[in-house]
């Protein structure tokens, strides 16, 4: 049995980020983590930070600047890298165009390791399996150790829930809500008439895939391959899919019109796939180096069911991800779609130059440590879009933050307990349910304090993707820099809660004082009135 002021379960972005600024103001921190890396969607997933047009300047916390720019030192100070992509300011390491700062996740796990005060104990290969409850309050949380097989129970006077799917949630009786509102609870315009707990975002287990000095054969096809290779999905509304899911047309995210997006082009167009997420560009380094990127497509997308509550509560096991065997079997499935989606590129793909199949590409199994059970050069864990999510004191909802509900203004209206900014498109993936892509227009908008405080519990807080969102605004609010400001925002609120022996719910209800120190930790809460902005 352990004890701490603070247990964090959940070492992704949010949970790193609440441990630094818990910790910077003296509080004891237990970090548990499910893989063997932090950072999570940073790091153990594999996916760049999808950022906005403004984040070189302004628009996130000064400790994720931070980790940017280290990133980019750590890049700066490796002797192969060129000259003069060493004296830009602005390095993206991989070149991708989905983010100013592709990099390699093994590089990002090391910059967090460094930026964690030494204070902070973290314990990697936890998965939670049970807790304790008294009355509104956690008192103890039980994970299990996958390394030993043994239970560890840890008692904490507050705990932050920075698990990828909110595992806390169900585990302490908090009051949650998976998949989508109704139109009747939220008023939001593109909610469904009648709630949906089965309308959940795809999850995607991501890949590196490379292109090497070598080339090699086609390999055999996996199993379910002609399943897979025929499969076309079906929505509920929307334009129908162009064909089957392995394939180079998609839906266009924003008009819901058909388009291809081709692995490459000869013309260097970087809309396509490779140069999407790519990690390496071998153009940077006076060295030989297999250009790489993560495969995080339309085509690996895996909707076809949820892994949201299909156990029972505190069921086990040892998957990445899974919290029984009905999800470990369905985030097999999702690595099984991955892998036929490869092995559909090295074998029938239509090439740019010609002919077919990209023979030339491989996994890249530098790119991640080995995983029991998930082959050679895939992330550590599935990328989750969509988690469950507290019934909170405040609940961020379409109409908060779409450009269609507040034309003219270049910002999205102001929240007065707001503990920091974002921007991203309300972007949402297809889901569990055959519902299709919703990507509308939002407005850069603020993260009001009440998002990541429950109704009911008094010590327990999110700092993930399990905060006060809907399931439409989730699809804003899940991205790296506003994880990392919820988290650290959580961080604080603990240390400052702590300190004056006040719950947090006190603290919304009077936040002026508590606003203060975010301010003072550097936090913009508001976008620079002088800043020309525009809708998403």
């Amino acid at each position: 049995m352990s004890r701490t002021t603070l247990l964090i379960v959940g070492g992704g972005r949010g949970g790193v980020a609440a441990a630094i600024a818990a910790a910077s103001l003296g509080i004891d921190v237990i970090l548990t983590e499910e893989t063997i890396w932090l950072g999570g969607q940073l790091t153990s997933q594999g996916v760049p930070p999808d950022e906005h047009p403004w984040i070189e300047s302004t628009g996130c916390t000064p400790r994720y600047r931070e980790f940017r720019e280290r990133v980019r030192a750590r890049y700066r100070a490796m002797p192969d890298l060129k000259a003069k992509h060493r004296r830009d300011p602005e390095l993206n390491p991989g070149g991708g165009w989905v983010s100013r700062l592709c990099f390699e996740p093994p590089v990002g796990a090391a910059v967090l390791n460094e930026m964690l005060p030494p204070s902070v104990e973290v314990r990697y290969r936890r998965k939670p399996v049970g807790a304790e409850v008294s009355g509104d309050r956690v008192t103890a949380v039980v994970l299990w150790n996958l390394e030993t097989g043994e239970d560890e129970r840890i008692e904490a006077d507050w705990v932050i829930d920075a698990t990828e799917l909110g595992d806390l949630l169900p585990l302490t009786g908090t009051e949650y809500v998976i998949g989508a509102e109704s139109r009747s609870e939220t008023n939001e315009p593109h909610a469904p008439d009648n709630p949906e707990p089965d309308n959940v975002q795809g999850l995607t287990w991501c890949f590196r895939a490379a292109v090497p000095p070598s080339p090699h054969a086609g390999g055999v096809a996996p199993g379910s391959y002609q399943l897979w290779r025929n499969y076309v999905p079906q929505f509920t509304f929307g334009n129908p899919w162009p064909g089957p899911l392995l394939g180079f047309e998609v839906l266009h995210a924003h008009t819901g019109e058909p388009r291809t997006l081709p692995l490459m082009r000869d013309d260097g167009d970087f809309y396509a796939l490779f140069p999407y997420r790519q990690q390496v560009d071998p153009t940077k380094w006076s060295v030989p180096r297999a250009a790489s990127t993560l495969v995080n497509w339309p085509q690996n997308d895996y909707f076809t069911e949820s892994i949201i509550d299909v156990d029972p509560v505190g069921s086990r096991s040892p998957f990445p991800g899974a919290s029984g065997p009905i999800s470990e079997a369905r985030l097999k499935e999702s690595v099984d779609l991955s892998l036929c989606l490869m092995h559909w590129l090295r074998t029938e793909a239509p090439r740019h130059d010609g002919g077919v199949g990209y023979l030339e590409l491989d996994f890249d199994a530098e790119a991640f440590p080995e995983v029991e059970g998930v082959p050679s050069g895939f992330a550590l864990y599935p990328y989750i879009r969509e988690s469950r999510r507290i019934r909170s004191l405040t609940t961020v909802r379409e109409q908060d933050v779409s450009a269609d509900a507040h034309p003219g203004l270049d910002r999205a209206p102001s929240f007065a307990d707001s503990i920091g900014i974002g921007a991203y498109r309300l972007d949402l993936h297809p889901s569990t349910n055959g519902a299709n892509t919703i990507d509308t227009s939002s407005l850069p908008f603020e993260i009001p304090l009440g998002l990541i405080i429950p109704r009911r519990m008094r010590n327990l807080l999110a700092a993930a993707k399990n905060v006060g969102t809907t399931h439409l605004t989730t699809g804003c609010y899940r991205l790296h820099p506003i994880e990392w400001n919820l988290g650290e925002a959580a961080g604080l609120l603990v240390a400052y809660s702590h300190e004056r022996k006040a719950e947090p719910h006190a603290v919304h209800a009077s936040p002026d004082e508590f606003l203060r120190l975010v301010e003072d930790q550097g936090i913009r809460r508001q976008w620079p009135r002088d800043l020309k902005l525009r809708a998403l």
